[in-house]
């Protein structure tokens, strides 16, 4: 089969590797389409970065170059013993993997599992003709929801997982600093709530698709002056600020923006340390919050319902290119800022 495999910074070579066999409780899943996101780009640009740190697959034997990809949709063709009821069927996949007995897991909360690993860092992804998953990350794809659609299941999950965690009420003021990859799926998330909605971004791109996923309001920020624009639109602050960016000194900036009791939540991913002012957080009686990933019985069945009761490719989807193109069709675009939206790769089956 075909696979796309990182070996170093910039080097994601189109290798032919033998096509993987299931074990007990896993499946082959033939791939349709694999969406990329910013830690696959990151990887590629400046990896491998979380391939070493996270704890191989025990027992997968795997080390050395990875085959990327997490966000995958497919059809099983081959099943190991346990596992026989996939066989045939149209799937969307979890990335992570979880151990379903550590206490969190016991508690519902699988993505901070002990001993949590991810499909296309942990071990082989699904940039790739065919891959192999455990049978506990898939979720059937409804009879009217198309692949394509399927295909942004995993990153809806994971928004879905964010609004669920902050807590909105009905009426709430919302502001999403970062209308960019994640921010689109928290968005999307947000879809129904009948308070106001306010999108924040530099790029105004962005801000027109956050307006055609539901945003009220949206406001443009220059990165000089980046809480003065939005406080002339919220002045007494929001009850929840979501922080999606992962910019330096954003999580501050959500803060500042919260209201007087209100909850300021952060998913976007940031590694350098960030000063914060904890006396107001104290004394404004403001709750943090962060968002991880997505829990699979959760998040990914109610993704699934949401993209089958309105698709969301025509607004998210940027190209889909094929596998043998994916260097200079998806990576490079991808890492150079000059895509504007999700890309999906398809591999053609040899």
């Amino acid at each position: 089969m075909l696979a796309a495999v990182l070996h170093s910074p910039g080097d994601l070579r189109l290798e032919e590797r033998p096509t993987p066999e299931p074990g007990p409780d896993e499946v082959l899943v033939a791939v349709a389409y694999n969406g990329l996101c910013g830690t696959d780009v990151t990887e590629f640009t400046k990896g491998p970065m979380m391939l070493p740190l996270q704890q191989r697959h025990p027992g997968s034997g795997h080390v050395g170059p990875t085959v990327l990809g997490h966000e995958f949709v497919g059809s099983v063709a081959a099943v190991g013993r346990g596992a026989e009821a996939w066989l045939g069927r149209r799937v969307a996949s979890g990335a992570g993997v979880s151990c379903g007995a550590c206490p969190r897991c016991r508690r519902g909360r699988t993505n901070l599992c002990d001993r949590y690993w991810t499909l296309g860092l942990s071990a082989d992804g699904a940039l790739a003709e065919f891959v192999v998953v455990p049978a506990g990350t898939l979720r059937p794809i409804p009879d009217g929801c198309r692949d394509e659609e399927a295909a942004l299941a995993q990153p809806l999950a994971v928004g879905l997982h964010a609004v669920a965690g902050s807590g909105i009420e009905a009426g709430d003021t919302v502001v999403l600093v970062g209308a960019g990859a994640i921010g689109s799926f928290i968005l999307a998330g947000l879809a129904g709530h009948d308070g106001r909605v306010v999108a924040v971004d530099i790029d105004e791109a962005r801000l027109a698709s956050a307006r055609a996923l539901g945003a009220t309001e949206t406001v443009l920020i220059h990165p000089d002056d980046p809480l003065g624009p939005v406080r002339d639109v919220v002045r007494s602050g929001a009850e929840v600020v979501i922080e999606a960016s992962g910019v330096t000194g954003a999580a501050q900036r959500a803060i500042t923006l919260t209201a007087r009791g209100g909850t300021t939540m952060l998913v976007g991913l940031t590694r350098a340390p960030q000063p914060l002012d904890l006396a107001d957080v104290v004394l404004r009686e403001i709750t943090v919050r962060s968002s991880v990933a997505h829990v699979c019985d959760a998040d990914l069945p109610r993704a699934l319902e949401l993209l089958t009761a309105r698709p969301l490719g025509s607004l998210l989807v940027d190209r889909v290119v094929p596998l043998d193109r994916v260097v200079e069709d998806a990576f490079e675009p991808l890492a150079t800022g000059t895509v504007g939206g999700k890309v999906l790769v398809a591999p053609r089956h040899g």
